[in-house]
């Protein structure tokens, strides 16, 4: 029993020392097979080849940016976007078809155009014709009573074409005293006599200076009468007063003739915004509504194509 231990012990340091040794022997063919010993280096160039590759690594999610997405209405051209078309025909008539490649657009654009420079026209022509009249005026009726030219107001012109004199604006030779005329040819005195109406209980019977009636009389006829600074006289030259009123009646009819021409430009811009959101709403080929009649004859339905 005392003998077995050593001989396990020694057996197992045996085994110890040996396992190299086999491990050896087994990755390397024996001396003794020359066969064996040649067959080797082709069975192991062979298993290499025969040996799966390597796997590749894909690249991880983070390392690849996402694609970008980009919204069709984004991606399509400023120009060509439907709610461009009427708000640019609003701006400019015409223009908003002719992005839509409609030809009525040139319609647009042509009306415009002759609309503005006929009220161009009519506006140089009004302006050249005040600008006659008002030179007429001071020459021949107005410069008798005053050496410097101040242009009044437009009803001031109208009014010289209506009344021969505009007659003095107080008859007084007292300082501080206003005394308005009486002779209603006049026009100060056709305003004295129409507010002796509205304040007097008898036009003809003046109360006293003092009295509150004839105080607001006054206020009236000062508002409206013409001082001497714009005081004028026709009676020596009617010819030139029947020339004044022509021409003053002529600049009336060119200035509005100008306003009617503006009022249609207006008119074209809205007409052109509504023809653009018209043909921006039917869709692209601008489908025009049709009747459509139900099997009852009397029932007719206008029917629009639209997409929205």
């Amino acid at each position: 029993m005392r003998r077995s231990s050593p001989i396990a012990l020694g057996a197992a340091a045996a085994a110890l020392l040996t396992g190299p040794l086999r491990a050896q022997s087994a990755a390397t063919p024996p001396a003794s097979t020359a066969a064996s010993a040649a067959a080797w280096p082709l069975a192991a160039a062979a298993a290499r080849r025969t040996a799966p590759a390597p796997p590749v690594l894909e690249p991880t999610a983070a390392a690849t940016p996402p694609p970008r997405v980009v919204p069709p209405a984004a991606a399509m051209p400023v120009w060509k976007r439907p709610w461009v078309r009427p708000l640019v025909s609003l701006v400019v008539p015409g223009s908003g078809q002719v992005l839509g490649g409609r030809d009525r657009g040139i319609v647009f654009i042509a009306t415009e155009v002759w609309f503005v420079a006929r009220a161009l026209a009519w506006g140089q022509q009004g302006r050249q014709l005040r600008s006659q009249f008002q030179t007429l005026a001071f020459d021949v009726a107005r410069q008798p009573f005053t050496a410097t030219r101040v242009d009044g107001a437009w009803d001031y012109y109208e009014t010289m074409s209506h009344y021969v004199e505009s007659g003095p604006f107080n008859t007084s030779t007292v300082p501080g005293q206003l005394v308005p005329p009486t002779d209603t040819l006049t026009f100060n005195g056709a305003m004295w006599l129409l507010a002796r109406r509205n304040f007097f209980v008898n036009p003809d019977s003046a109360p006293a200076p003092t009295d509150p009636r004839y105080q607001d009389a006054l206020a009236f006829y000062q508002q409206r009468a013409f001082g001497d600074g714009y005081r004028w006289s026709w009676r020596n030259a009617r010819l030139e007063m029947d020339t004044y009123a022509q021409t003053i009646h002529d600049s009336d009819n060119a200035y509005r003739a100008a306003t009617n021409y503006l009022g249609a430009i207006v008119a074209n811009h809205l007409l052109s915004f509504v023809d653009a959101f018209i043909m921006t709403r039917l869709g692209h080929e601008g489908v025009l509504p049709h009747v459509e009649v139900l099997e009852n004859p009397q029932t007719m339905l206008l029917v629009w194509d639209f997409e929205f």
